[in-house]
């Protein structure tokens, strides 16, 4: 809800698009922060004392936007909004995760993705009921926060173990793969500048509220309802390539709203819907070839490193494309897009030159993972490891010679091949 309703009020008062850059940077700083030091937070006073400061914080802050309509203000009231609120996602998923097995845990992960999905086009279009030239929505924001506190305050269930620390290894994780590395910092950019100023984007070529929330939920349902069919193709053919097109077909489309700037409500919104399916899903395909090639790292620390990776270019994305629209005018966004991931088409379809991809069966199978920007480190811990799903055996398929050995062992060596993730050890119960 605020996330569209900060740039359009900002636009109502005269920010410069720079400040406005600066708030969705702000914003950044603050997540990525708090998903270093909000553990040891937790860790010092328990999960229902964080989360409850954590929203009564977030509450404060949402009233003081309203309270105090300044550049500077906003910038520094970001920062500390983006921390909170990632402390209490990190309890959250922490909660569920304490309360998932093996058996649920997919099944838990989807209805959290699904409740996240519905609650951001809702929180979305919440904004084109009000007036963001008043103060209701921040007041109808900070009520929500309330609310919030109430659940898990009254809860009387043990609360889960001390959140696990969060580590950064830059060079780690380039070397086990550079497409993921580059791929989701660019998506990053794109995505952070786009989640930032998309709204900024509709004020300036003088559309309504609901206008604006109506072409941001529509890129963000095309982005989920894309993410599957695009990784089940991943899942057959080299994820590079997949992602090379992806990323161009992004980039086109970008350009093709840049240049245009189409006013017609539905070409602007076929085109949104276009330019959402294909950028969304980048970030899906990036974790699941990164996680093609860890053969010497966890999934859950690939997945949570690149989770931070995504959000240092989300600090990026905003002041570049905020320095590009004023130069440009509002078009300018999609320029800083179509840039992102024009450079990221390229790198990714030159990859493929200098390594060969990973044999089929050693290969992940594809989760869909929505945009992170309302994600965490622990939602990677959440998220069902594809190495861990049961599989679906086609045994008529498999030849005698290719045909895996009941106990999982090779056949030379009588020893459990290791796949991408890290060794883990299986163990299989003797069916009748």
């Amino acid at each position: 809800m605020h996330s569209i309703l900060l740039p359009i009020r900002g636009g109502l008062e005269h920010f410069s698009t720079f400040s406005l850059g600066l708030v969705g940077t702000g914003w950044a700083i603050g997540f990525v922060a708090s998903c270093f030091m909000a553990p040891r937070i937790v860790h010092q006073v328990g999960h229902i004392r964080a989360f409850a400061a954590s929203a009564a914080a977030a509450a404060v802050i949402v009233l003081l936007n309203a309270m105090i309509v300044t550049p500077l203000s906003w910038i520094l009231l970001r920062i500390f909004s983006g921390f909170v609120l990632a402390a209490c996602f990190m309890i959250i998923e922490s909660w569920l995760n304490e309360r998932a097995t093996n058996e649920n845990r997919g099944t838990i992960f989807g209805v959290y993705m699904t409740i996240t999905y519905v609650a951001i086009v809702v929180g979305q279009m919440l904004v084109a009921v009000g007036d963001p030239a008043r103060d209701t929505s921040f007041m109808v924001g900070a009520i929500f926060f309330c609310l919030a506190l109430l659940p898990l305050s009254l809860s009387r269930a043990a609360a889960p173990q001390p959140l696990a620390g969060v580590t950064l290894d830059l060079k780690r994780l380039f070397q086990n793969s550079p497409v993921g590395f580059v791929a989701t910092l660019l998506v990053g950019v794109a995505n952070g500048a786009f989640g930032t100023l998309g709204p900024l984007f509709g004020f300036q070529m003088g559309l309504g509220t609901a206008h604006i929330a109506t072409l941001m939920s529509i890129a963000i349902i095309a982005g989920a309802l894309i993410q599957m069919p695009a990784g089940r193709l991943s899942d057959r053919f080299d994820r590079r390539f997949m992602i090379g097109g992806a990323a161009l077909l992004a980039s086109i489309i970008g350009m093709g709203i840049a240049v245009f700037a189409p006013h017609n409500p539905i070409v602007l919104s076929l085109a949104f819907a276009l330019y959402g399916g294909t950028s969304y899903a980048l970030y899906s395909l990036a974790v699941a070839h990164a996680n093609d090639f860890a053969s010497d790292l966890s999934f859950v620390q690939v997945s949570s490193g690149l989770l931070l990776l995504y959000g240092i270019g989300t600090m990026v994305g905003p002041l570049v494309a905020s320095g590009t629209m004023e130069s440009f005018g509002p078009q300018g966004l999609f320029v800083t897009t179509a840039v992102a991931h024009f450079a990221m088409a390229i790198f990714s379809v030159y990859r493929t030159t200098r390594r060969a991809p990973p044999p089929q069966h050693e290969r992940e199978t594809f989760s869909a993972v929505p945009s992170p920007r309302m994600l965490t480190p622990q939602t990677a811990v959440l998220q069902p490891d594809p190495e861990e799903l049961p599989p679906a055996p086609e045994p008529e398929e498999v030849s005698e010679t290719e045909a895996p050995q009941e106990d999982g062992s090779d056949d030379a060596t009588g020893e459990t091949p290791s796949k991408a993730g890290g060794d883990k050890t299986k163990e299989t119960e003797a069916t009748p």
